[in-house]
Order: structure tokens, then C-alpha cells, then sequence
């Protein structure tokens, strides 16, 4: 345990308000149960894409919900404590243009 030290406290880094958040396993044990909810409706799927794009789909809601929705998991304000940043500014990337996740991908595998 000696060893592992810096590892099992590396979440002291984060600000204080992040450290419950780190402690608790429940928001992935809740994306476990929307996961089997949601496979468990189609019960037996055609083939593996089928499910890799309803789980993708799945994990997608589930991080714009944790990222920007009414359930964000971390306060923008607590993020921007922790990067230093003034919040009330856009980031360069999205005044710029910058690069965007292509979900496509993920649909037609």
C-alpha cells in the first residue's frame, strides 16, 4: 500500500468539491442500469454493430447530459477553478472552428 500511495491519493490534486464525485461509483453504476435498460427493450440484437451503436448512442446522451445538460456532473465553475480559466470566455477552438467528434463512425460500424 506504501508503494501505491501517490496513486490512491492522486484525487487530492483535484479541488475539494471534485473529491466526492471521485469517491462515488454511482454515476457509473446509474450508466450501467440505463445501459441494460435500454439493451434489455430490444432483447436480442441482429448482430454486434447493432449493439455497439446502442450502447455508443447510450454513452453519447449520457455525456452531453453530463457535460452540458441540467445534470452536469461537475459545476463549470469548479472546472474552471481547476483550469484557471475565465469561464465567461469561449474557448479558442469554438470561436475558431476547432475540430468536432464524428459520431458518424460509431453508426455505420
Amino acid at each position: 500500500m506504501d508503494g501505491a500511495r501517490e496513486d490512491v491519493l492522486a484525487f487530492t490534486a483535484f479541488p475539494a468539491a471534485h473529491w466526492k464525485k471521485s469517491w462515488s461509483t454511482n454515476p457509473l453504476e446509474r450508466l450501467n442500469k440505463e445501459i441494460k435498460r435500454r439493451t434489455d427493450v430490444v432483447g436480442v440484437f441482429p448482430n454486434d454493430a447493432a449493439l455497439l451503436r446502442l450502447t455508443s448512442c447510450v454513452l453519447i446522451e449520457a455525456h452531453d447530459e453530463w457535460a452540458a445538460g441540467e445534470r452536469r456532473y461537475l459545476s463549470e465553475a469548479s472546472m474552471a477553478a481547476l483550469n484557471g480559466t475565465n469561464i465567461t470566455e469561449l474557448p479558442a477552438s469554438l470561436t475558431t472552428g476547432g475540430t468536432s467528434i464524428d459520431t458518424g463512425a460509431a453508426m455505420t460500424a
